[in-house]
């Protein structure tokens, strides 16, 4: 799921709301304001109003902990992997991993704030052990690639999965 920030925060408010964002030409746009227009009403978004649009963020989580058997290390992360289709790799040992994949939202913030709720989300669907979040790095699409290019990117990746360190 893509997620995005709506705007600014409404008074008294000390947390964002991350909310669900479109792609292509309803991209930004308020739910009542797309309602309008399926129901015949000419909204905004036709007075050439400028939209808000998602951006890539490449997201490394790492996560650590108690020991844990290796198979039920690998077997929660082959969940969580088929839970967020997303992930593009995952490392791991016993007692710790890193979870590699591209998230999409409006800014840092948000990518950072869905990439710190993913292991407690899925904690308990896919059996994750209970670890807690020990690094968080969100870059941009531009920078990873930048990175990449200049020999300063992630270690070679293996190929796309859940691998052992």
């Amino acid at each position: 799921m893509r997620r995005g920030r709506p705007g600014a925060l409404p008074r008294g408010t000390a947390e964002r709301t991350l909310t669900s964002i479109g792609t292509g030409r309803d991209a930004g746009r308020p739910a009542d304001e797309e309602r309008a227009e399926r129901n015949g009403a000419a909204g905004p978004a036709h007075r050439g109003e400028s939209r808000e649009v998602s951006r890539l963020w490449h997201i490394t989580l790492s996560v650590s902990g108690r020991e844990a058997p290796l198979k039920e290390v690998r077997r929660a992360l082959e969940q969580l992997a088929h839970d967020h289709p997303f992930l593009l790799t995952s490392r791991y040992a016993n007692d710790h991993a890193e979870i590699r994949y591209w998230e999409e939202a409006r800014d840092l913030h948000d990518a950072a704030a869905v990439a710190l709720r993913l292991w407690g989300e899925h904690r308990s669907t896919a059996k994750l052990p209970p670890w807690e979040i020990v690094g968080l790095e969100v870059i941009d699409r531009e920078t990873y690639h930048q990175r990449v290019a200049e020999g300063y990117g992630p270690p070679p990746a293996s190929p796309v999965g859940v691998h052992p360190y």
